[in-house]
């Protein structure tokens, strides 16, 4: 099977479990889902879902365990609306992109104020040296007209 064709397959996929998890799943411990990404491989026998959920860590674990019980429902659909002979082994995973950007912001916070520490020492700063260090070659003309 093609590589596009089994993206074109897991996008299509994503929907499906985001649907489902709207509409059919009606767990209580499911918080607050979103599907970020579906991924399924060559042979297109293993789907690959991956989610966040809004909330602490409780949040997050009676999710992964709601998921986990509603993983024979979600197959089953997904396998009837795609129709392929073979319908794909589904596995949830906790999407890391939100810790992960969290993380970047706190670093790029650190370089902003770090650089705003170096501009303002740097306002008042005068050259160690001459004032213009380069040496340029001496012109001709400008020796004619001394």
């Amino acid at each position: 099977m093609g590589e596009a064709r089994a993206k074109q397959l897991a996008d299509r996929i994503q929907v499906l479990v985001a649907e489902l998890l709207e509409r059919r799943v009606k767990d209580p411990r499911l918080g607050f889902v979103t599907v970020t990404d579906a991924r399924l491989t060559g042979d297109l026998r293993e789907a690959s879902i991956f989610y966040t959920v809004y909330g602490d860590e409780q949040a997050r674990m009676s999710t992964a365990a709601a998921l986990e019980s509603a993983k024979g429902l979600i197959r089953s659909e997904v396998g009837k609306a795609l129709g392929l002979r073979h319908t794909p082994s589904v596995a949830f995973f906790l999407d890391a992109v939100p810790e992960t950007a969290g993380h970047i912001e706190e670093l790029l916070e650190k370089a902003r104020s770090a650089d705003a520490e170096v501009a303002k020492s740097a306002a008042g700063a005068k050259p160690a040296g001459e004032a213009d260090p380069y040496k340029r070659p001496h012109d001709e003309a400008e020796d004619e007209d001394d």
